[in-house]
């Protein structure tokens, strides 16, 4: 049992937090609404409603809890999980997204068949919906993924003496600096916390700062995921029936307001095929229809591919859309580059990480602040381009900066390992 520490929350930070559980409160009917909404165009969004008010029947003893609220988080967190499955603990995950679920429930099927492992969606944040999840799980350990900060989440898990840590933790300045601004609210959030095991020093510097404690440097998860064979070995095949002629680009997770600088370099460098694979799947009909509009000769996976990622008929186009998920690393395994999407965008680039796995170049936009570990450690040894402008990302594409993929192997040497220091960190914690 972890004990209470009663100074936390400050009187600042509590009454932040009841107000924050009245906004809830009132704006529960809109967010039923909401999940109704997306649920016509997602099913999954209106199903298994009672485990967002903590409604769940466990099947685990004593689960290691897992917190990853969409796709990117749970990809992060697929190989620790896997490596505390192989080691006989039970994992339950928890989920916002429906993506996120589906990862885990694909990812992780053989697991959850055999009643290793459980999958549902986060409660909302309400006292009672955690007080039910957390006494039908009686969870040993909670992680929560990247920097997940939901407030009843940690106060009910220091309430119910659960040690919840961040996990994968980053803390970008970008973040850093406007929490310091005001009364610094979610900032004072991080000292809820068990501790954190954290990607890089520099974010264990500004987490610590900020009021995070008993802080492990562990490093990148995602530079121990695992890469799924049979993708490799179909993007084998379709590429030897490409030919070599041709250089392909991916460009992937691609979000909303990129389009128009992507296809506008894809227009004035037509001679190399593009795989192009937007970052939602709700787009891929839109985004489609722009690439066709613009002129270029387009197929989509859906239609041109089978389920065994073969096709019966020469793919002759310029743009092949990536319009399938859980596919990322077929995309990935076809190309000789690639560009990782939301770097044109202020929301930030997402993870190069997946390309480097394959020992492919990545080239990433302007706004990589999400990204600050890996990105700087992989431009300095070479195996990453940061491009400024949409000006300078079409001049890579006509003067490609050589790679070789020893060189990528030995970034990749430099920073795997991850899952076993985390590991590692949690049993000296919480003796297993």
């Amino acid at each position: 049992m972890t004990p209470v520490d009663r100074s936390w929350p400050d009187p600042v930070l509590r009454l932040g937090l009841w107000a924050y559980c009245g906004v809830w409160w009132l704006l529960l009917p809109v967010i039923m609404l909401y999940l109704r909404k997306r649920g016509r165009a997602d099913p999954l969004y209106s199903r298994h409603t009672a485990e967002r008010f903590g409604r769940v029947t466990s099947h685990l003893v004593s689960p290691v809890w897992v917190h990853a609220v969409s796709m990117g988080e749970m990809r992060s967190a697929a190989p620790l999980v896997r490596a505390l499955l192989d080691r006989g603990d039970h994992v339950v995950t928890t989920h916002f997204t429906p993506a996120g679920r589906l990862e885990a429930t694909r990812t992780f099927a053989t697991d959850i068949a055999a009643g290793r492992m459980q999958v549902v969606w986060v409660p909302f944040e309400f006292g009672f919906a955690y007080r039910r999840f957390l006494q039908a799980f009686t969870p040993r350990i909670g992680l929560t993924m990247e920097v997940e900060i939901w407030p009843v989440m940690i106060a009910a898990s220091r309430k119910h003496a659960v040690p919840l840590y961040m996990c994968n933790a980053q803390y970008p300045a970008k973040s850093y600096d406007k929490d310091r601004r005001g009364l610094g609210l979610r900032a004072r959030l991080f000292g809820g916390f068990a501790g954190g095991f954290v990607k890089s020093e520099d974010q264990a510097g500004r987490l610590r700062h900020a009021g995070l404690r008993n802080i492990h440097v562990t490093g990148e998860l995602r530079f121990d995921q695992p890469v799924p064979q049979a993708q490799l070995n179909g993007a084998a095949v379709l590429r030897a029936a490409l030919g070599a002629d041709r250089e392909i680009i991916t460009i992937t997770s691609v979000v909303n307001g990129e389009d128009p600088i992507y296809i506008d370099m894809i227009k004035a460098a037509p001679d190399k095929l593009y795989i192009y694979v937007p970052r939602a799947p709700e787009r891929f009909a839109l985004v489609g229809d722009m690439i066709a509009a613009a002129g270029l000769k387009i197929l989509r996976r859906s239609q041109v591919l089978d389920a065994d990622l073969h096709s019966d008929s020469p793919l002759d186009c310029t743009v092949l859309l990536g319009d399938s998920m859980g596919e990322m690393y077929f995309y990935l395994g076809l190309c000789d580059r690639a560009i990782v999407g939301g770097g044109f965008v202020p929301k930030g680039a997402h993870n190069i990480i997946e390309p480097l796995a394959l020992r492919k170049p990545v080239i990433v936009g302007p706004h990589t602040w999400t990204i600050v570990y890996p990105v700087i450690e992989a431009v300095a040894a070479g195996v990453c381009t940061v491009v400024e402008t949409p000006a300078a990302l079409l001049h890579e594409m006509q003067v490609p900066t050589p790679v070789t993929a020893s060189g990528i192997d030995a970034f990749y040497a430099d920073h795997a390992g991850g899952v076993a220091r985390t590991l590692a960190a949690l049993d000296a914690l919480h003796p297993v």
